[in-house]
């Protein structure tokens, strides 16, 4: 494990586990993963009951990880691979707030009521539903995600926490508008000569899962 992803959804995070595979990091460990092999939801769902996993084996074989629901369990994975860096990806609250509203928010909702068509990426399984809700509506956001200013406390609480608990030496706080240079410097590997990746906007996540076109803002 070289890389462990503390940053909430919809940071960027897909557009970074393309570029963490591309610098060696691979493979990345995102939410998508999990959607695509609902297997990979046992560990998760057995963390968000609150029992304890072993993280060194339940991570066998993934260099890096990103996004939901790895991010909710940071500090855990930060004693079990005390080499590893520790990536904050960061975004401004109301940018993220918006786009986690019309995308996995909204999608989970659609699941719930049997009403999320899929696409090109299935829709989630009910073991794969229960993880998410588990870990991020229920968990993180303690069924409080359409109170936005609680939303926005926790999001900005959850920032804080790391910066404040991971060592400076392994920290990388990120936002994927600064591009290749910050991840590169950290991981002490040369800038890649083509563009940064840019994934998953709210346009093409909600193509993605069949959902229809969002709502102009």
């Amino acid at each position: 494990m070289k890389v462990i992803g503390a940053g909430f959804g919809r940071t960027g995070t897909m557009s970074q586990k393309a570029a963490l595979e591309q610098l060696g990091c691979g493979p990345c460990l995102h939410m998508i993963d999990v959607l695509r092999e609902p297997s990979l939801a046992a560990p998760w769902r057995a963390a968000a009951a609150g029992e304890q996993v072993d993280w060194v084996a339940a991570l066998d074989g993934w260099g890096s990880t990103i996004d939901w629901p790895a991010c909710a369990f940071w500090e855990q994975h930060m004693e079990a691979f005390p080499e590893a860096l520790v990536l904050l990806s960061t975004r401004d609250p109301e940018a993220w707030y918006r786009s986690c509203l019309t995308t996995i928010w909204e999608a989970k909702e659609l699941a719930l009521r049997g009403e999320l068509a899929g696409n090109t990426e299935r829709s989630p399984t009910g073991g794969v539903l229960e993880m998410i809700n588990g870990i991020i509506w229920d968990g993180t956001f303690k069924g409080r995600f359409l109170d936005k200013a609680w939303a926005f406390e926790v999001y900005e609480r959850h920032v804080a926490d790391v910066i404040e608990k991971v060592p400076s030496n392994r920290l990388v706080v990120f936002e994927v508008s600064q591009g290749w240079q910050p991840l590169c410097d950290a991981l002490g590997v040369a800038v890649p000569d083509e563009p940064f990746p840019h994934l998953n906007d709210t346009a093409a996540f909600r193509e993605m899962l069949g959902m229809p076109a969002a709502a102009p803002a």
